[in-house]
């Protein structure tokens, strides 16, 4: 089947057709590390995390992703200030917590992730062929501005559908230097409160980068004058975009053939940022839900549509998970970590769902219906057919990044976790043979002693023709 995009600089639907066959190129804006990463900031990670799993496993393409560190500008310079610490260290702690973060909610490492401060030479040659080719310019008052000039550029604003005359002033540096009001800064020149360590030296002047330019110079670098897909949030399209295509295509690079945008996480119907005081940062929100339900709840909107964070979100998000889980323990007793064989067909509604914009909620409506054909299976003592369907289960939720087994969430991937799987299974089947040995002899107070005593510490036991089932469960939820 044909995968679909919405591309947003179409404004419409497209055929994925990729640059080199076989292969994708993506390049997504990461975070400005000037603050810890709450739930609203990983959005775009997670989404674009599902994309790039069924770009790799749904059609078979060698991915590479670029997901760049924007480690110095001006909030960070600020914040830094505030802190009274230097801006590189405050900006690296911030980046580990985010890498951190990250790691927790499932999302693959990206094939590599730059950071600004590594690419000035880039930076510096993007610049010197805009200035030859007469699309920037230094600013005249020796401040060591470099500004790119938008009326030199007809095409300016065909990301986003503005015309320049109905287009703000770009406020990213004192408009004393500019030609037009909406020029934007591609360098700024140092200034006397700022950090020596914080600035480069450059033909037009000792500064350091614009954020538009970083992300032209580094997609450039990494992935070529043409690649595949661009992505971001949706808050980014303008001016950080509209500016990044401009000054990429004026300096003769083709840029990206896709533009993918999510939406945001929403508190309120409000944006959730430091700003409006709303944040909930990761470190927090996985001390009161597991990281594998803040992740299914991250996942389970279609990627454009806003999130809106409400009290039991992650409660709703925790017993879909729980149900998914139960199932695959069941199913396939014993084991503790399971992944895909590779071979698994996938459904067909599933592969339609996806390939239709990536359209997660009809996938995981593919999901549930799976469980619950397994769960029944089980309850008719199908335990191949159960089996079957579990196989199945693991197959779609590992493409969506939310398979329980997968090692990540199950913890056999920390020592000494599979070790503690097999000890406790070893101990419950001990004691499932004690109630089984009493219900032989017609103790059943002593049996149903068991059972609730094995209930109390969270462990559900199933009754079935061929024998005692075991499988873990939150208290009072479901299996």
């Amino acid at each position: 089947m044909t995968l679909r995009l919405f591309d947003s600089a179409a404004r419409e639907i497209r055929d994925f057709v990729p640059v080199t066959p076989g292969q994708v190129g993506i390049y997504i804006c990461g975070l400005t590390t000037q603050a810890p990463p709450h739930i609203g900031h990983v959005r775009f990670a997670v989404a674009f995390d599902v994309l790039r799993r069924w770009l790799m496993r749904g059609h078979g393409y060698d991915v590479t992703l670029i997901r760049n560190v924007t480690d110095i500008d001006d909030k960070i310079l600020a914040k830094s200030a505030e802190a009274g610490e230097d801006w590189f260290a405050l900006s690296y702690r911030n980046e580990r917590l985010t890498s951190e973060a990250l790691e927790l909610l499932g999302v693959l490492p990206a094939s590599y992730e730059p950071r600004a401060t590594g690419h000035v030479p880039e930076m510096i040659e993007l610049m010197r062929v805009l200035i030859e080719k007469g699309h920037a310019y230094p600013a005249p008052d020796g401040s060591g501005d470099v500004y790119f000039d938008v009326r030199s550029w007809p095409a300016y604003g065909e990301l986003t559908r503005q015309k320049v005359e109905d287009m703000a002033a770009a406020e990213d540096a004192d408009p004393r230097g500019k030609h037009d009001p909406r020029d934007f800064t591609l360098w700024k020149g140092s200034k006397p409160t700022e950090p020596e360590s914080a600035s480069w030296p450059t033909p037009y002047g000792v500064g350091r980068p614009g954020w538009h330019l970083e992300c032209s110079a580094m997609a450039r670098k990494y992935l070529g004058d043409t690649f595949d897909i661009h992505g971001g949030g949706v808050d980014l399209r303008f001016p950080h975009h509209e500016n990044e295509q401009a000054q990429s295509r004026a300096a003769g690079m083709g840029f990206a053939n896709y533009w993918l945008h999510n939406a945001w996480v929403t508190i309120s119907g409000e944006k959730m940022s430091k700003s409006l005081g709303n944040s909930l940062l990761i470190a927090e929100v996985t001390k009161h839900a597991r990281p594998l339900a803040v992740r299914y709840y991250l996942t389970a909107a279609h990627y454009r549509s806003t999130i809106e964070f409400h009290a039991g979100s992650l409660a709703e998000a925790e017993a879909a998970v729980d149900r998914i889980e139960g199932f695959l323990r069941r199913a396939l007793p014993g084991e503790h970590t399971a992944q895909p064989t590779g071979t698994e067909i996938l459904p067909e509604d599933f592969v339609a769902a996806m390939d239709d914009d990536l359209g997660v909620s009809g996938a995981l409506a593919v999901v549930h219906e799976h469980v619950r054909t397994g769960n029944i299976a089980l309850d008719e003592d199908e335990a191949e057919v159960a089996a079957q369907e579990a196989r199945l289960v693991i197959a779609m939720t590992d493409i969506l990044g939310v398979n329980p087994l997968a090692p990540n969430w199950s913890g056999s991937d920390t020592a000494g976790q599979g070790e503690a799987a097999d000890a406790l299974d070893a101990l419950v089947q001990a004691q499932l043979a004690a109630r089984a040995g009493a219900r032989a002899a017609r103790d059943y107070a002593t049996a149903d002693a068991i059972r609730d005593q094995l209930h109390a510490v969270g462990i559900q036991i199933d009754d079935t023709p061929t024998g005692a089932r075991w499988s873990l469960v939150k208290h009072g939820g479901e299996n």
